[in-house]
């Protein structure tokens, strides 16, 4: 083939890459945009260095104070670690000390004060126990460091979804935390900065931001110096858990009379129930919402794997009760009484551990709110207001049961056995005739019962009326007692002297002012039923004083020596011997033949006297036997007359049915009363002077008749059981046959 004469193409391959025309168009778009790329470029690369600058210093400074603060923190916490003391040192931190009251066998049956077990520990506690608080508190307390952050944050979400500040209401504490609280973050009590205690830990509680630091700080310190078990036996003694009871060896002990190591579940979770409000959930307060709160624990245990499924139902099922002297409530008016009658600096301001022994019978006790409880119920309208009282002793003064109103199961209550001062009336009477017979005069004494009126000076006349307004001519002094008539009674205190008569009444321990007039013999002086009852005693155990007392000895917790022993018992002779005897004969006629026939016991000699005071705004009973003396009094707080209430009423009513239970299955013993000499020439020769009427023989037959019944003529004190119920059955057949 010729050569055409053109250029021949190289010997290479044929398009072996894509031609670079196919991208010229990107070429000349890219060529068109090249004007504005550099000035994009350039401030995204400005703004790029600005960010990575500012980045460069936040970290930098950020890293170096977060590195400054750990640091601090550090040396913080490790500061308050070293100024931590050993962990003994802290499980009793209370201002006050306990009051532990046993009764007369030695059982406790109350306690006051701040009242602490004795320490524990985490591993000495029952397990269900341990378990329970760290379920109820803080499930996660063997896994954080003092502080849980997710527990806070949830509080905090918590407080913000109710309204209320991030800090207010939950706080996502740990038990560590609420073990720095506990401990108030160190600082003791000091009553030179602080009022009282609760003003103490008020303070120790308030959740200022500042104080959340402190607190947090003095958490990790705790974690650093001591123990998981450490910290949480500290919280186990310290923990406030209601009715006084600081720390769960007392309140186990407060609740259920048993040790903390030995409590069961169910208990267990009682127990635990009550660190989110003690005084609310208190079983002594009540008892169904510490169940159901106790309940609420039990599920929690269950869920976190303390209790298996059987356990929780079997706990659920049988929930927890109380003891006997919780359910007692803390020994109510009697304890309130005895706490008075020690030095304050042993008994309400007591900064030791005190123990003391009293007088208390439980079963007399028992015996004592039942009768009130009972009468009220049957005879009573159920909206009445009116109250009542009642105090048993025995002869010595020792003081065996008190109820000082109609809500029996209370603390810290008016105690109107102790703290009321009424008017007595007619059983004022007593101490009258006690002063007449100490000077010589006799029970069939005659006095004249008739219209009589006395001049005193500046006041005018005072003419006493009897009660039902009528007059009943010549009666022997033990009639006019028996009977209650007021104008005998006004006349043998002026024949006697009223000075006398109110310095018997005053050395038998009436302590209250005495009336200056006349109206002295009718109880228009006020007094307490402690006194009352305490003056009577006085006359059954033979005329010598008694000072009632319930403190049988005192010492601190540890100690066998007592610090005080009892100072009350039997005192000085106030009037002889003879003359109480013939004194308990009288009033053994009030019951078996005159106003105090209700307080009769169908088994034993009763002696007493009535008392109803003017209005009507007191009635009275008191009297004994040979064994007890017991005085009831009723009426309204507010000096509100009765209605239709006489001392021989609702009061012997209460007397009778008390008695009857605490004389249940006692031996008999007769009363030590002296009936006096009778024969007709005693009663014509001796007519009172005030009586000035002439006594015939049909009225001295009369007389006889009417009193003649027991007249023995010696000391009854010595018979037997036998002796006794001859002698009642003679004195039911002389009074049928009136």
């Amino acid at each position: 083939m010729s050569n055409t004469g053109r250029k021949k193409p190289p010997l290479v391959a044929e398009r072996r890459y894509p031609k670079k025309t196919v991208a010229a168009p990107k070429k000349r778009a890219a060529s068109k945009r090249s004007p504005t790329k550099p000035k994009r470029g350039l401030i995204r690369r400005l703004i790029s260095a600005i960010f990575s600058w500012i980045f460069r210093i936040i970290w930098g400074f950020g890293w170096r104070l977060t590195l400054v603060c750990t640091l601090l923190l550090g040396l913080a916490v490790g500061y308050v670690s070293l100024t931590l003391p050993p962990v003994e040192q802290l499980f009793d931190g209370r201002a006050r000390g306990s009051v532990t009251l046993l009764d007369a066998s030695g059982s406790v049956f109350a306690w006051r004060g701040d009242q602490f077990g004795g320490a524990v520990t985490a591993t000495s506690v029952s397990p269900h126990l341990k378990n329970a608080i760290i379920a109820t508190e803080d499930k996660r307390f063997y896994q954080h460091f003092g502080l849980s952050p997710r527990g806070i944050a949830s509080a905090v979400r918590i407080n913000l979804r109710e309204g209320r500040g991030p800090l207010s209401g939950h706080g996502g504490s740990t038990l560590t935390q609420q073990t720095a609280k506990l401990i108030c973050l160190g600082v003791d009590f000091d009553p030179t900065i602080w009022k009282d205690e609760a003003a103490y830990e008020a303070d120790c509680r308030q959740g200022s931001l500042a104080r959340k630091a402190k607190e947090a700080i003095y958490s990790m310190a705790m974690e650093v110096k001591y123990t998981k078990n450490e910290i949480l036996t500290v919280y186990i003694n310290r923990a406030f858990l209601g009715a006084g009871a600081r720390g769960f060896e007392a309140a186990s002990q407060r609740y259920f009379g048993k040790s903390a190591a030995m409590v069961a579940p169910n208990e267990a979770a009682m127990l635990a129930g009550l660190l989110v409000a003690p005084t609310r959930y208190a079983p002594t307060n009540n008892l169904e919402r510490s169940q159901e709160r106790a309940a609420t624990v039990v599920r929690l245990m269950e869920e976190q794997g303390y209790l298996s499924a059987t356990e929780a139902k079997q706990a659920s099922l049988s929930p927890a009760t109380l003891s006997q002297a919780a359910q007692a409530k803390a020994g109510g008016y009697f304890a309130d009484w005895v706490m008075t009658t020690g030095p304050d600096f042993f008994t309400r301001n007591t900064t030791e551990d005190v123990i003391i022994r009293t007088t208390l019978d439980q079963r007399i006790q028992r015996a004592a709110e039942a009768a009130i409880k009972d009468v009220f119920d049957a005879k009573v309208s159920k909206t009445s207001g009116a109250q009542a009282a009642i105090l048993i002793m025995s002869a010595d003064g020792a003081v065996r049961a008190m109820v000082g109103g109609r809500q029996t199961q209370v603390s810290g209550a008016f105690n109107r056995a102790t703290m009321a001062k009424r008017q007595p009336g007619s059983a004022f009477k007593p101490f009258v005739y006690a002063a007449a017979l100490d000077i010589g005069r006799s029970p069939f004494d005659l006095i004249n019962d008739e219209a009589y009126c006395i001049d005193v000076p500046g006041s005018g006349k005072y003419c006493p009326n009897n009660y039902n307004d009528k007059f009943h001519g010549t009666v022997t002094l033990t009639e006019a007692l028996k009977k209650s008539y007021n104008i005998p009674a006004v006349k043998l205190a002026q024949e006697v002297g009223l000075d006398t008569v109110r310095k018997v009444a005053s050395d038998f321990g009436i302590e209250s002012d005495l009336a200056q007039g006349p109206a002295l013999a009718l109880g228009a002086s006020e007094a307490s039923l402690l006194e009352m009852t305490g003056a009577y005693a006085g006359i059954l155990n033979g005329g010598s004083a008694v000072t009632p007392y319930g403190l049988i000895e005192l010492k601190l917790l540890g100690n066998e020596d007592p610090l005080m022993t009892a100072t009350g018992g039997i005192g000085e002779r106030v009037i002889q011997q003879e003359s109480a005897e013939k004194l308990i004969w009288m009033m053994n006629k009030v019951v078996t033949e005159g106003t105090g026939g209700r307080a009769r016991l169908a088994d034993r000699d009763v002696a007493g006297k009535t008392g109803t005071s003017q209005s009507a705004k007191d009635a009275w009973f008191i009297g004994f036997t040979a064994d007890y003396v017991a005085g009831v009094w009723i009426g309204y707080d507010d000096n509100t007359p009765l209605q239709d209430v006489t001392g021989s009423g609702l009061p012997a009513e209460i007397w009778q049915e008390a008695m009857k239970r605490v004389h249940e299955g006692l031996p008999i013993h007769v009363l030590p009363m002296r009936a006096p000499e009778t024969n007709e020439g005693q009663l014509l020769g001796k007519i009172s002077p005030q009586g000035g009427a002439r006594q015939t023989q049909s009225a001295v037959e009369q007389l006889l008749e009417g009193i003649f019944g027991s007249t023995s003529g010696t000391r009854a004190s010595g018979g037997t059981p036998q002796d006794a119920k001859e002698r009642q059955d003679r004195q039911l057949n002389n009074r049928e046959s009136r």
